[in-house]
């Protein structure tokens, strides 16, 4: 799944081609997504100009006037700019056509993505509203973590990937920020120290920095906003590497399951 640092690269890939661009049309191919999209998303932006285009967690949010458009890439979607005759793959789902002849195609095999027009304020919208401070805003901090975490019995993994906690910490991310950090992702995070939390906030924004500087992660077909695939896997020191050799003392790396998501660590690196 794209999380965050995915997500960010592409914002980062097509914003400078999309806002200021007059939307000329919208071509619906298929609705059916993890909500329908709007059948009438051709009348109502036809014509409108993009004023923004900006993150918020996981989700994109597209501004013209009257509203914004919620764009959610799912499990498999991807958002990317095209020329106007590029062919129509079959998951090829959405395409906004650009005044300046380009189009922003939205691709989603498994269709568990969303497109949603928002009339109202998107903060106020039900999958916006309950969100945490994003992890490398100023919002966000060590400080922040030790306190929400007080008497909390979950395991420190499952805590920081909580939305409400913290947005964007993702599955990848964090069991690669916890290595970082030294912290066993089992620990119950009340348990945990406030020097821990602070050394573990600036880890999570490290490899965040870090994955969005390399594009995010190339993980089954997820591809950034350009077409081009991320390379941070290249330097995943835990995440996906279960059953290898720490690279830090050579221990023979866990596998375990957490919140139902793989969790991998080494039990003589991270206490």
């Amino acid at each position: 799944m794209p999380e965050l640092p995915e997500v960010e690269t592409t914002l980062r890939g097509i914003k400078p081609h999309v806002v200021g661009q007059t939307i000329s049309r919208v071509v619906l191919r298929h609705s059916r997504l993890r909500w329908p999209i709007p059948k009438d998303l051709n009348q109502r932006l036809a014509g409108l100009k993009i004023e923004a285009l900006s993150r918020r967690a996981k989700y994109l949010l597209m501004q013209v006037a009257g509203g914004h458009l919620l764009i959610h890439m799912g499990m498999s979607g991807s958002l990317r700019i095209c020329a106007s005759d590029t062919a129509i793959g079959k998951h090829d789902h959405v395409d906004i056509v650009l005044g300046n002849g380009q189009l922003l195609r939205y691709t989603d095999p498994r269709r568990f993505g969303a497109i949603l027009w928002l009339s109202g304020p998107p903060e106020e919208h039900d999958l916006l509203a309950h969100l945490g401070p994003e992890p490398l805003s100023a919002d966000f901090d060590g400080e922040r973590l030790f306190q929400c975490s007080r008497k909390r019995k979950v395991p420190l993994k499952s805590f920081i990937m909580d939305n409400k906690v913290v947005v964007g910490v993702g599955n990848i991310y964090a069991n690669e920020a916890l290595f970082m950090a030294g912290i066993n992702p089992q620990r119950e995070a009340g348990s945990i120290s406030r020097k821990r939390y602070l050394m573990l906030a600036n880890c999570i924004q490290q490899v965040l920095r870090e994955a969005i500087s390399q594009g995010g992660t190339t993980l089954r077909d997820f591809v950034g906003g350009d077409g081009k695939p991320g390379y941070f896997k290249q330097s995943l020191k835990v995440y996906g590497r279960g059953g290898e050799s720490c690279d830090r003392c050579g221990r023979i790396l866990d596998e375990v399951r957490l919140g139902q998501r793989n969790t991998v660590f080494c039990r003589r690196c991270q206490s």
